[in-house]
């Protein structure tokens, strides 16, 4: 059995910190096999830097994923040369700089596809994620059994969508974008897991990661606002999905939010002790 962890959309400094602080002793209170996370908004609530790649790798996610926010620090795009383990999504239009899937592999040397798509409905109207997702497969199970999917999208419908056309064939579906956890985690009748939406890694008393104010003044005067991510309420949302290594079906599937006070327990505790 593999166990996965798939770190919801991670948002500015308080979603760091909260990865730096208490990854690892998540990682062994779930006996985790590889770390996936989403990271499109690390750099302040928009886009990541090489820096903070380079930071977030070290600190233990093995493969990160983006999304709409991908490029918004100019800065990384010459990143993805030399480092593929930064996915994009896979739709993007050709010539963009990077790559949309990943063959990963375990300390015990297992191989793991984790591929990243993006949703067209009410977002940049991109390739047809759908079609692009199946080729993707058929590349990375080349090489891996098990495999694990991004899809990065606002509609609900759509996720959903993406679920069924990939039941069977890929090990999990889990959505990204709109940074509140959905309770719909579930495993599909031909053994794929699936959850809708795995949440936000950062600030919660906030409006999906950004300060209530600025938000709260753009619905009430309809005037432009300066965003700025928030820093209260840190919580860390996630999956660990566990999958059969011989036939790349999901196990299980079970949602985690902690608070910071849940990971400054976790990290307090002896490992001998859990």
């Amino acid at each position: 059995m593999i166990n996965l962890l798939f770190i919801g959309d991670l948002v500015g400094r308080p979603g760091r910190d909260l990865v730096r602080r208490g990854l690892r002793a998540i990682v062994a209170e779930h006996a985790i096999d590889l770390v996936i996370a989403n990271v499109e908004n690390a750099a302040a609530g928009f886009g990541i830097t090489p820096d903070l790649a380079d930071e977030l790798f070290d600190a233990g996610i093995g493969v990160m994923t983006g999304g709409n926010h991908t490029w918004d620090k100019k800065e990384i795009l010459p990143y993805f040369e030399h480092q593929p383990r930064l996915l994009r999504p896979a739709n993007m239009p050709a010539g963009a700089p990077g790559r949309g899937s990943y063959v990963a592999r375990t300390a015990r040397g297992v191989p793991v596809g984790v591929i990243n798509a993006m949703g067209r409905v009410f977002m940049t109207p991109i390739d047809d994620p759908f079609r692009v997702v199946l080729a993707e497969i058929e590349a990375v199970k080349a090489e891996a059994r098990i495999v694990f999917v991004d899809f990065h999208a606002e509609a609900t419908s759509e996720k959903v969508a993406m679920g069924w056309h990939l039941d069977g064939r890929v090990t999990a579906v889990v959505g990204t974008h709109t940074h509140v956890q959905t309770a719909d985690e579930r495993i599909l009748p031909k053994g794929t897991a699936y959850i809708t939406d795995v949440g936000m890694t950062g600030p919660h008393d906030s409006v999906i990661g950004v300060e209530r104010s600025n938000i709260l003044a753009r619905f009430l005067t309809a005037l432009p606002q300066r965003f700025e991510t928030a820093s209260e309420n840190p919580r860390l949302n996630a999956v660990v999905v566990a999958a059969d290594e011989s036939t790349g079906a999901a196990r299980s599937i079970v949602r985690l939010s902690l608070s910071a006070h849940d990971i400054e327990a976790l990290a307090a505790t002896p490992a001998v002790a859990r």
